[in-house]
């Protein structure tokens, strides 16, 4: 059963209790991402995530790894383009130490220079070793190819540039802005105490006041028809295309989603057998839908030898055009579906993907489905949503692309069309 508590300074406390686990999952989520962040500090979101484990006023760094690890649990973070968490994951018996640790690096980090100045050196190392992986980088290009000049379209990591501008006093005033207790969700699921849980949770976060008030939702992101290369001396060519997908919280999502199973989502799916399978043009091939608050974007990915490409791109416009023309079959469609509630149900068998489905549906819907609903909407996907999908998404006119490889020509993708 799911429960939501909200404290009276705002707080978001969501938990789901399992009885027959061992194990339980914390996560402190904030409202805070690289979509929130000015050009000048793009990547403040996740040095921030970086520098809450370089010591506290009671605890080194080495300590707050120590007294998770001790318990033998785990203690990590993320940060994405919207919200950024916090999360453990320790034997039911010590989730007072494991709440205990988050609140103490979320309220009381040190930031001081010198750890800052540390800190930098290494996400930039991060940001290098992104760069040397093109399979990775030809994603961000994407998205800042088709929300150029929008914060959703910038890199999560930032840029060696924007690190620079970084200090304590810009850490301090974003924490200030973005951190405050209307903009942060408690996410537990696993074996617990109800009372006890509270009782922590109310000690540990209960106090936390802010005069400000999170910043209204995001605008909608402008999809953009562009395209951005990136020449890049090495063997293979990395390529995604890009359509507008669907927004966070929206139900044509599933339809989208048991689509793309169909299409490029799996090693069954037309794209793999077509072109990897049959014609052996590449050596990974997928396709995945992302979403996000008033915007979404549906992505195709290969990489390749750089002289594949023209029969790469008439493969896939054929594969678009087969879909537009005569969609998906009954057949295909019911598989797809068995398979999304069978992933959806698997995953739900660990606590960890469990706080995280519960915290980023709090925090970013200000609601949470239960497994009995989610299933509902994945069956009541029809074959006439997903020809409505197909219309809105696979719109060729409206599509952008973003290359990293040894190529130095522009791609005219109407010809392949």
């Amino acid at each position: 059963m799911i429960n939501r508590i909200t404290l009276e300074n705002g707080v978001r406390i969501i938990c789901e209790k399992i009885p027959h686990v061992r194990s339980v999952s914390v996560g402190i989520w904030v409202g805070a991402g690289s979509r929130n962040e000015k050009k000048e500090i793009n990547g403040i979101s996740h040095f921030i995530e970086h520098m809450l484990f370089k010591g506290t006023k009671k605890r080194s760094a080495k300590e707050i790894a120590e007294s998770i690890d001790s318990i033998g649990g785990q203690i990590n973070a993320f940060t994405g383009k919207e919200c950024t968490c916090y999360y453990t994951k320790t034997l039911d018996t010590h989730i007072d130490i494991a709440i205990d640790v988050l609140a103490d690096m979320f309220f009381n980090s040190v930031f001081s220079a010198k750890d800052i100045d540390i800190e930098r050196k290494v996400v930039l190392e991060e940001i290098s070793m992104y760069e040397d992986s093109p399979e990775d980088l030809v994603h961000d290009y994407l998205s800042e190819t088709v929300w150029e000049n929008d914060a959703i379209g910038m890199p999560i990591l930032g840029t060696y540039e924007s690190l620079h501008n970084i200090e304590r006093d810009t850490i301090v005033k974003y924490i200030s802005e973005h951190y405050l207790p209307e903009n942060t969700v408690i996410a537990v699921a696993g074996n617990f105490d109800d009372n006890v849980l509270i009782d922590i949770v109310k000690k540990n976060f209960g106090s936390w006041y802010s005069d400000r008030k999170p910043v209204k939702q995001f605008e909608k992101a402008e999809f953009k028809v562009n395209n951005k290369i990136k020449q890049k001396d090495i063997e293979q060519v990395h390529i995604c295309l890009g359509f507008e997908g669907i927004e966070h919280g929206n139900d044509d999502l599933y339809s989208l989603l048991a689509l793309n199973n169909v299409f490029g989502g799996g090693m069954s799916s037309r794209l793999f057998q077509k072109i990897r399978e049959e014609r052996g043009l590449v050596y990974s091939i997928y396709s995945y839908p992302s979403s996000y608050c008033n915007a979404g974007l549906f992505t195709i990915y290969a990489g390749m030898n750089p002289e594949h490409k023209d029969t790469f791109f008439k493969l896939v416009m054929e594969e678009i055009e087969i879909l537009i023309k005569h969609g998906i079959s009954e057949e295909e469609l019911a598989k797809s579906k068995e398979q999304l509630k069978g992933s959806y149900i698997l995953g739900l068998e660990s606590t960890s993907s469990r706080m995280n489905s519960l915290g980023k549906s709090e925090l970013m819907l200000g609601k949470v489905y239960t497994p009995e609903e989610v299933l509902k909407k994945i069956d009541a996907v029809n074959n006439e949503k997903v020809r409505e999908i197909i219309e809105k998404v696979f719109q060729m006119n409206k599509m952008s692309i973003a290359v990293v490889g040894n190529i130095n020509q522009n791609i005219d993708l109407s010809k392949y069309i």
